[in-house]
């Protein structure tokens, strides 16, 4: 099995780390969602979060986001060290897309209004005042995620795919230091999932882009761009490093508990059952 050594844990430089976890855990009861996980992210990596449902990996990006504190260990987000940091001044430095924010969203709220009000944090917008600058900004995100011709629909006419998109905008408005895309591609048919990854690979090329982390349960999801992998399964690390050293059958089979091969065509994976 191919591993990168575990991090540090006591790292020199913590400005150096966008993001630094230490034999973290995470228990619920009797149940551990996370143990033993030791992670960092580096200001100009793009990270993939891969493994099967209940591996962790929400958990892990919960815990990224300043939204969860570990049981054991210690967390780093942005140089702050979690449980002596006022975390809702540390999540406006973070942008977070994810399903669960979208089930909060006003069905009648206007795309360009979810976007532009993540200046103020705010889900729906009220009397908030946004100068030309915010508004400029919105519509050049839009346009970005291909949806520029959606910004005065209401939210609740969207595709699933249209509603992702969106979300990733609004994460992006405030030019966040971290990126967390919690599963993009989830319930996209084939043509939604391209174009997302295509525009995800756009993002990830980007060196004015934030450090990126995203969760996935499938490797054809992966954007060609992300530099990083880190596997997960039943809470603890299997293998992480550089996707090409990680990414490999033997990790696969490892991390999923069966037999897999792995194929590669250009800068895409594919995963199957093998026999």
């Amino acid at each position: 099995m191919t591993s990168r050594t575990q991090p540090d844990t006591h790292p020199d430089n913590l400005d150096d780390l966008v993001l630094h976890m230490a034999d973290v855990g995470v228990r619920r009861g009797t149940n551990d969602l996370l143990k033993g996980v030791s992670w960092s992210v580096e200001l100009d990596e793009r990270w993939v979060v891969l493994g099967s449902n209940g591996a962790g990996k929400t958990t892990l990006l919960r815990l990224a986001g300043a939204e969860l504190h570990p049981s054991t260990g210690t967390v780093h987000v942005l140089g702050e060290r979690l449980g002596r940091v006022n975390v809702f001044e540390l999540r406006t430095r973070i942008g977070f897309a994810t399903a669960a924010l979208a089930g909060r969203v006003p069905a009648d709220e206007k795309v360009a209004d979810v976007v532009v009000s993540a200046g103020y944090a705010v889900l729906g917008r009220w009397r908030e005042e946004y100068d030309r600058l915010d508004t400029g900004r919105a519509e050049d995100l839009l346009k970005t995620m291909g949806i520029a011709g959606l910004a005065d629909r209401s939210f609740g006419t969207l595709s699933e795919g249209e509603r992702k998109r969106t979300l990733i905008a609004r994460a992006l408005m405030t030019d966040p230091e971290l990126l967390l895309l919690d599963e993009p591609a989830a319930g996209l048919d084939l043509g939604g999932r391209e174009d997302l990854v295509a525009r995800l690979t756009d993002l990830a090329l980007d060196p004015d882009a934030p450090a990126t982390v995203l969760v996935t349960h499938h490797v054809e999801e992966i954007p060609p761009g992300f530099t990083h992998l880190l596997l997960l399964s039943s809470g603890g690390v299997v293998a992480q490093g550089l996707i090409e050293d990680v990414l490999t059958g033997e990790n696969l089979s490892a991390a999923f508990g069966q037999p897999l091969e792995l194929e590669r065509s250009g800068d895409r994976y594919f995963a199957r059952r093998r026999g």
